[in-house]
């Protein structure tokens, strides 16, 4: 079986993706699974070679603008079917077949349902979250109405777009004013990594990350802050019966849990190489640790989640309440530091990645795609009036 590992893409979180991705090439190399790495450029061409299955490569841009002249690849449409098969380029330029696909993507043309759409056009087994509940988790505004539906508890927010901020931007900052309380958080529902994301504590600021919000997408999202906060997560895998990990807490300096300090600043919290700025159990107390890990199970269950996934919530520590963040569908470098801490290897959780990514292929299988009629005999019989 050729396991394709799909990483990079069109979006501003494409450096994380190749991390992720070569995280997940290294480890299932080491398994003696046969890896395909599948590299997607800043510019959306496709491209195969064993190279891009090292982290060096990225890092010496010489090398790599060479291998990407000669490694583009092309999706062969007709022989794609229950597995990709990919076409290099020139007349004796070889195929190369995947029959799972495990894609490695973060943002957007990835992580959003779109690259799992494709896998689900040829029939082809893949890891992680199917096209609507990634979709879901990936816009923030579909994730906060979705908490909502459930009545599971979140921060109050509302949610504009470019066109409304366009025509009355004042009419927009009055309801928010109304409707929310500062300090505020400002994001683009589109995004992962902290980019775009702003806090705001006074109108000036407010109206200056609604700016930045819109250079990254069409839609901005504006939430209540939370007070004597506490950022914990909880991540859960599985299909039909999910398992949740240890909470894990993340500690930080700024004003707000940024892309420095989740990718950049002592290792990389994100990374999980930042042992100073994660606290692995949470420091919560019994019966608030069973209640994320519940309610993380029930949000994975409910948006349709499956594979793997991780839920982040924000805790007031002194009012000692717990809001629903965030669902991350593909979490960065999946997430393997708090996975290793609740007692589940790199190599243990992959497999089981592919396990459930067969499992599920293989239960879709069984149900019925065709429906035979005699709607179209019948068509001929019917005399359309068109409308004059």
């Amino acid at each position: 079986m050729n396991i394709g590992v799909f990483f990079g893409g069109k979006s501003p979180e494409h450096d994380v993706s190749t991390i992720t991705g070569q995280l997940v090439i290294s480890e299932l190399r080491k398994m003696k699974h046969n890896v395909v790495p599948i590299y997607l450029s800043k510019n959306g061409e496709w491209h195969v070679s064993e190279e891009l299955g090292t982290l060096k490569f990225f890092q010496d841009k010489e090398k790599e603008k060479k291998l990407l002249e000669f490694s583009k690849v092309s999706l062969d449409l007709e022989k794609s079917q229950g597995k990709l098969v990919f076409q290099k380029k020139g007349f004796l330029g070889k195929t190369i077949e995947v029959d799972l696909a495990f894609p490695a993507f973060h943002g957007s043309n990835g992580e959003d349902g779109t690259v799992q759409g494709m896998f689900e056009f040829f029939n082809v087994p893949y890891v992680g979250c199917d096209v609507a509940s990634s979709a879901i988790a990936y816009d923030k505004i579909l994730t906060k109405t979705y908490y909502k539906s459930l009545e599971i508890p979140t921060t109050n927010f509302i949610f504009f777009d470019k066109n409304d901020w366009g025509k009355d931007g004042a009419k927009i900052i009055s309801n928010i004013k109304n409707t929310l309380r500062y300090p505020l958080f400002v994001k683009p529902p589109k995004l992962g990594s902290s980019i775009g994301i702003s806090k705001a504590k006074d109108e000036k600021e407010l109206e200056l990350a609604i700016e930045v919000a819109l250079h990254y997408g069409e839609r901005v999202l504006v939430e209540d802050g939370v007070e004597n906060l506490m950022d914990i997560t909880c991540c859960v895998i599985g299909n039909e019966n999910p398992k949740t990990s240890l909470i894990q807490e993340s500690v930080f300096e700024s004003e707000l849990f940024d892309f420095k300090e989740k990718y950049l600043m002592d290792g990389g919290a994100q990374l999980g190489n930042a042992t100073n700025s994660l606290v692995i159990p949470a420091r919560l107390d019994e019966d608030t640790t069973k209640n994320v890990q519940d309610l993380a199970k029930k949000i994975y269950s409910g948006v349709g989640a499956s594979g793997i996934a991780r839920v982040d919530f924000l805790y007031d520590k002194v009012a000692k309440k717990v809001f629903a963040n965030e669902i991350n569908p593909m979490p960065g470098t999946v997430y393997h530091h708090l996975w290793k801490a609740s007692g589940l290897e790199l190599n243990a959780l992959l497999q089981k990645l592919i396990d459930f990514a067969l499992s599920r292929h293989s239960e879709k299988n069984k149900f019925k795609y065709t429906f035979d009629s005699d709607i179209m005999s019948f068509a001929n019989s019917v005399k359309l009036k068109l409308k004059k």
